[in-house]
């Protein structure tokens, strides 16, 4: 995406760095890719009580590339229940431990303690659908 409000003379305009343009500092509206909205579309159908790993989303998608999930979400899934998608070994989103935990155990899912972080049970909480 680039920002249309710089007008330096015969400069391209800079890529944004998150949202905000490093040329002219203005915050600029970044619509997430078709991959994204993919990613999107698929973490808004897992069920309550249910979590899939970024691998499982990414294999869903015909993708190998897991990384990409949380990259869509970390963008883009403000609007979608973020928290249902899970680490390998049903750890949850570094950073957003606490949050995931209130959201998850709402759902009536458990959410174990672990020595590297809280994380799910993924043979009893992993959506097969």
């Amino acid at each position: 995406m680039l920002c249309l409000g710089y007008r330096g003379e015969g400069r391209r305009p800079n890529r944004l760095c998150g949202r905000r343009c490093v040329a002219s500092g203005h915050t600029v509206r970044v619509l997430p890719t078709p991959f994204a909205e993919r990613v999107l579309d698929l973490v808004a159908t897992i069920p309550p009580g249910h979590v899939l790993t970024y691998a499982d989303v990414a294999e869903r998608l015909g993708s190998r590339a897991p990384r990409a999930v949380g990259t869509a979400l970390a963008r883009f899934g403000g609007s979608v229940q973020w928290w249902r998608v899970v680490r390998a070994g049903g750890r949850l989103a570094p950073g957003h431990e606490v949050a995931a935990t209130e959201h998850l155990q709402a759902e009536g899912v458990q959410v174990l303690p672990a020595g590297d972080g809280a994380r799910v049970d993924l043979d009893r909480y992993g959506w097969r659908g």
